[in-house]
């Protein structure tokens, strides 16, 4: 069974959010360490600066991002199938900062950690 749920960042922690991991680059404005209670930060299944950059810039459509952050994805093996194997374990969490909850990397990361876990 696959356990994972997304939090925006700006979100209080839950006891209920079992291993809190950060799938951005860059750390969340305003907030403290001691109030993200970050458990785990690989960087890796991060999206490079410059998917990121044009995303939100308006430079790529949603279906696009999507398939180039999934290609990035899949350089990085080790890495994703590591928390996909720790959310067949444990509830994880995929906290992210974006504004848009729909559209964000957090999104396309569970599907992907889902799809690797069936």
């Amino acid at each position: 069974m696959v356990n994972i749920t997304l939090k925006r960042a700006y979100d209080s922690p839950d006891s209920q959010d079992g291993h809190r991991v950060l799938v951005d680059r860059l750390w969340p404005r305003g907030l403290s360490k001691e109030q993200a209670r970050i458990d785990a930060w690989p960087k890796e299944v991060a999206p490079s600066d410059e998917l990121r950059k044009a995303f939100h810039d308006g430079r790529l459509t949603w279906g696009e991002f999507r398939r180039r952050y999934l290609g990035e994805l899949k350089a990085h093996r080790d890495v994703v199938r590591d928390l996909a194997a720790r959310a067949g374990r444990e509830r994880v969490t995929l906290v992210f900062s974006a504004k848009d909850e729909r559209r964000n990397n957090a999104v396309v990361l569970k599907q992907y950690l889902e799809m690797l876990r069936r």
